[in-house]
């Protein structure tokens, strides 16, 4: 099962290292990986994507705890959470498709054309990555992905739930 999971680290060096590194030595697979500095410059939010049965989970987030860096840690999978992927992908189209390049951009509020040429097309969208998966579908079912670019996964909770309220 795909689990997104939430981490309030230290924003020292190595932080980061220390958490992948945890994960490459039990053999756990890392799908999506982002992380950056939070509005407390000394705290950084990491949000990783995995797949695995609730008893793997509840093991790594018992053993992230125990990591010196780690601040809070929760699976937001199974509470009520908000998440955005980012996607910039650039597709080539022969002479006179670019017409339902366009006609697809335009179907998703999401999509936003970034780029033009003669011949390609960069487009940015943002949604969940099941949205993110099925604007590809129908892109590669026009035409071709020359390149792309995702973001990972960033979520938090909705409403006022905080991952550390010491930290807000």
């Amino acid at each position: 099962m795909r689990r997104i999971i939430s981490m309030l680290l230290q924003n020292e060096a190595g932080a980061l290292s220390r958490v992948a590194g945890m994960f490459a030595a039990r053999g756990y697979n890392i799908d999506s990986l982002t992380v950056a500095a939070t509005h407390d410059p000394a705290v950084s939010r990491l949000t990783l994507v995995t797949t695995g049965e609730d008893v793997v989970i509840d093991q790594i987030i018992k053993q992230s705890r125990k990591l010196v860096d780690v601040i809070e840690i929760a699976d937001l999978t199974s509470r009520d959470h908000l998440e955005c992927e980012l996607l910039i992908v650039k597709v080539g189209f022969a002479p006179g498709k670019a017409p339902l390049v366009a006609a697809c951009v335009r179907r998703h509020p999401r999509a936003l054309l970034f780029d033009e040429s003669d011949a390609t097309r960069t487009i940015q969208f943002t949604g969940t990555g099941t949205e993110l998966n099925a604007f590809l579908a129908e892109l590669t079912s026009l035409t071709h992905i020359l390149e792309l670019a995702r973001s990972g996964t960033a979520a938090l909770d909705r409403g006022e739930l905080l991952l550390a309220a010491e930290i807000a």
